[in-house]
């Protein structure tokens, strides 16, 4: 792929943590961006960031921080993005494009377009890529590398806005990752089962096994099987990023919560009448998805995830 050379003159994140950071640290890694500005509200974090020498400005003024941006990435948690997108909106330069790495689209784009002023660009955003870590450390450059990320714009015959979202997506695939137009509505419905629905359900078993009153503390450390480590690295998550998420996306989360109830009551019949076909069945089809995301490249085929290497 041909490099696309400094895609944005000026780049301004609102929010230095783990998404924040990494855009941050591919964006100058690979050459896409000028003058790097951040404000983040979190004095530490502001703090660490100029330890660090990833930006020309550092501030908690969001619209001191975006004048002259190019480029505005809201990668605050996502009942804040609205708020965020108000403050910004007075200082936001004619041409520029706002975004967003949310992983609720529908009502955070809704408040984004409200608070934009004509001529600049909203597209909304979602890099899905992550780990459980958090705060301005956590950014890694190469975080995005063949991993997805759905941009949600509007529906437009503008051709100035058309530019604007193959240029959002050329910097995405510069710092390698896949870019998916989709709608928002749909995101939501996708995420609420590929991400806010696996989350909820490690934060409850986690909760459950600490609650459980015959069950020490070191019981559940010390003979922590594989699935239950798995778990708690999921439920290590921000809890403001994810309370956020699970208000935000609510309505998309109790849909599929509803039919995940239904199929696990479908498990706990077959369970209990020692139904072991439709067990065996039901075991053979999940084992073929998590084979085809290993060979989709969104997850290494090592075992225990390649947790293990080095260990011996």
């Amino acid at each position: 792929m041909t490099h696309p050379g400094i895609l944005y003159p000026k780049l301004t994140v609102i929010g230095f943590g783990l998404i924040g950071g990494s855009i941050v640290r591919a964006a100058r890694e690979q050459g896409l961006v000028g003058e790097v500005a951040v404000v983040d509200a979190n004095p530490a974090h502001r703090a660490r960031v100029e330890e660090l020498g990833l930006a020309d400005k550092v501030t908690a003024d969001v619209a001191e921080g975006v004048e002259g941006a190019d480029l505005v990435v809201i990668a605050t948690p996502v009942l804040a993005t609205g708020e965020v997108a108000a403050q910004a909106a007075a200082a936001l330069k004619p041409g520029a494009t706002l975004t967003d790495v949310g992983s609720v689209k529908a009502g955070p784009a809704e408040a984004m377009h409200a608070a934009a002023p004509a001529g600049v660009h909203v597209i909304p955003g979602h890099p899905i890529a992550g780990t459980e870590h958090s705060g301005p450390d956590a950014g890694l450059a190469e975080l995005f590398e063949n991993r997805w990320t759905i941009l949600t714009p509007k529906i437009a015959d503008d051709e100035p806005y058309a530019l604007a979202v193959a240029r959002l997506s050329s910097f995405w695939r510069a710092m390698g990752a896949n870019v998916e137009l989709m709608d928002e509505k749909h995101h939501d419905l996708v995420l609420a089962v590929t991400s806010h629905l696996p989350h909820l359900i490690a934060y409850t078993i986690v909760g459950s096994a600490a609650d459980l009153e015959n069950v020490t503390e070191s019981e559940v450390m010390k003979y922590s099987a594989g699935g239950f480590r798995d778990f708690t690295r999921i439920a290590a998550s921000d809890p403001t990023m994810w309370r956020d998420i699970f208000v935000a996306n609510k309505d998309a989360v109790l849909e599929m919560l509803g039919r995940f109830t239904e199929d696990l009551q479908a498990m706990s019949r077959a369970i209990r009448w020692g139904d072991a076909d439709t067990l065996h069945a039901h075991f053979t089809r999940t084992r073929a998805i998590r084979r085809g995301i290993v060979a989709a490249g969104q997850e290494s085929a090592e075992p225990n995830f390649g947790r293990d290497r080095g260990k011996h």
